[in-house]
């Protein structure tokens, strides 16, 4: 059977095991209806030009784990960003884990999904928040048709997160394939501010499909900062839809360190409704082998006097592909925008591939907007220099990387978040060399 129609035929057995107001069970109904029209998305899509699902899809998946596999903290604890004192949202094959969590609920919501769908006193939230930005395609309406678990998050006004929240999904392999569906919502009140870590994490060699989706709503002056680290087996897929929406004053940052896994598909849209907004989307991708990372980002600039910033970097090795398709439109009514869109790319073998798309679509006349794309190699003379001066060569490849990447990383606020990603970095380009610069 195919997976469309395994998912078609499970959804009636699902909505019946799991308990959701009849307002939350129409959007469901309706996402599914969307999903079987559309189907999985194809090369055939403009959007999925330079990226194919077709060998992911033809797994066997699980599609609701019943197997609870009982994880210590010392086998995972490397996962999360544990210097630091934070709360912990954690999932293991798709449910919640209350021996690695931490929640809350004091001045704030810390908590799961699952409640916020099926408690009355979260009613008011879902209703005005729920699946109210995310597209209506193919793979978003997949997740929302299924969506029961993920992290709830609830920030009241003026109020200032004493620590960062970190997501994180566990799969174990308990079954031979696995597809998981994790749903976020994380509303941030007026004048407040919060740091969001997520992490998807394969600890099994067998297959793993995740289809996350995650809806961020920033009030008034919010300030959210959101780091997403992908650094996960080669047996496993990501796509990752992620929707902001911004009011007046607000400052939405989203870094996202892809580093492993199969293929990852990041798709990230901003939608700016107010002014005096900053939107600020950064990334690193290095990968190798037959890896492949497709970063597909939105942002909309709908009211006057607002920014947005995009800069991405990507190293690729062996026969490794990678994707950037940036957009950024500008209505008619967004005057005084300033827009600015980024992409870099280094190609360390010849065998490498990436594919970039820049897009900007302005119908405002007084606008600063620029976009900018390279593809190359690292420079000889500059490396041939650091060799003179008694470098090696493969350490001197490194630090021409890693200098290429670090304007990304210097835009990261957690010092902690900051120190692991180039430790990341640095065994990803196969060197000890302490990074801290």
């Amino acid at each position: 059977m195919e997976l469309k129609d395994k998912l078609l035929s499970s959804y009636v057995a699902f909505e019946n095991r799991v308990d959701t107001n009849s307002d939350v069970h129409e959007i469901r109904s309706e996402a599914l209806e969307n999903f079987e029209t559309l189907g999985f998305p194809t090369r055939k899509l403009e959007a999925w030009k330079y990226t194919s699902l077709n060998s992911v899809l033809k797994q066997d998946y699980s599609l609701f784990p019943n197997k609870i596999t009982a994880i210590e903290l010392a086998d995972v604890k490397q996962f999360f960003i544990h210097e630091i004192d934070s709360y912990k949202v954690v999932f293991i094959d798709g449910k919640y884990s209350s021996f690695l969590s931490q929640t809350t609920h004091e001045n704030y919501d810390v908590c799961l999904m699952s409640s916020a769908l099926n408690k009355d006193k979260y009613k008011p939230v879902i209703e005005k928040y729920f699946n109210k930005i995310a597209k209506q395609d193919n793979l978003t309406s997949l997740n929302t048709a299924f969506a029961t678990e993920g992290a709830y998050i609830n920030i009241p006004k003026n109020t200032e997160v004493q620590k960062p929240i970190q997501i994180i999904n566990f799969t174990t392999g308990s079954e031979a394939a696995t597809m998981l569906q994790p749903r976020n919502l994380i509303v941030v009140g007026e004048n407040s501010q919060v740091q969001i870590i997520e992490r998807h994490q394969s600890l099994t060699s067998n297959a793993v499909l995740t289809n996350a989706v995650t809806e961020i709503f920033a009030d008034k002056a919010s300030n959210v900062d959101y780091y997403k680290i992908q650094n996960d087996e080669i047996t496993a897929s990501l796509v990752d839809n992620s929707y902001i929406e911004q009011q007046s004053n607000s400052i939405v940052s989203v870094h996202t360190f892809s580093f492993g896994g199969n293929i990852t598909r990041n798709n990230l849209n901003f939608y700016q409704k107010g002014e005096h907004i900053d939107s600020i989307l950064k990334g690193i991708t290095i990968i190798e082998g037959k890896q492949h990372v497709d970063h597909h980002t939105l942002v909309h600039h709908i009211t006057p006097n607002c920014e947005s910033h995009q800069d991405y970097k990507g190293i690729y090795d062996e026969r490794s592909t990678g994707v950037f398709n940036g957009k950024v439109i500008v209505e008619k009514e967004a005057q005084k925008t300033n827009a600015y869109q980024q992409n870099n790319n280094v190609l360390i073998s010849d065998r490498a591939t990436i594919n970039a798309k820049p897009q900007l679509e302005i119908f405002a006349d007084d606008v600063k907007c620029s976009h900018g794309c390279t593809i190359g190699q690292l420079d000889d003379d500059a490396l041939f220099y650091m060799q003179q001066r008694g470098i090696p060569q493969k350490e001197g490849k490194a630090l021409l990387m890693f200098a290429f990447a670090n304007t990304v990383l210097e835009s990261v606020k957690i010092p902690e978040v900051k120190q692991r990603i180039t430790k990341i970095i640095a065994n990803k380009l196969g060197v000890n060399i302490g990074f801290d610069l």
